[in-house]
């Protein structure tokens, strides 16, 4: 069975084919942000994986857009909740969470610009 394991927060959780990072997160008291609630309307969730991006699907173009909306997205960056595991390994998927990326409307306007 895959593992995802969230670097800054050395958290390991393990993660079955069908199944996305949110909803792993989520169901393990992991907090990740969502204000969505995981239908790909904002980007809150949004995560880089760093090390096994390929057992993931392309990104579609709705994610694409949400992703302009968040900072410091690079080529691995995704929305937790469209990374959906396609396939059996016994990889452990690297992920990061960007230290900014909180919920503005829960945490308030200055929750992004706080040091962690």
């Amino acid at each position: 069975m895959a593992k995802l394991h969230f670097i800054d927060e050395d958290i390991t959780l393990e993660i079955q084919v069908g199944q996305n990072i949110l909803e792993i997160a989520l169901d393990n008291s992991f907090d990740l942000d969502h204000a969505c609630g995981g239908v790909c309307a904002c980007s809150t969730c949004h995560v880089k994986v760093r090390e096994g991006f390929d057992l993931f699907p392309e990104a579609e173009e709705e994610e694409e857009d949400q992703l302009d909306n968040a900072r410091d997205v690079d080529l691995t960056s995704r929305l937790a909740c469209q990374c959906v595991l396609q396939e059996d390994t016994d990889q452990v998927i690297e992920i990061e969470v960007p230290f900014w990326n909180v919920n503005l409307v829960q945490e308030g306007p200055d929750a992004a610009h706080e040091a962690h």
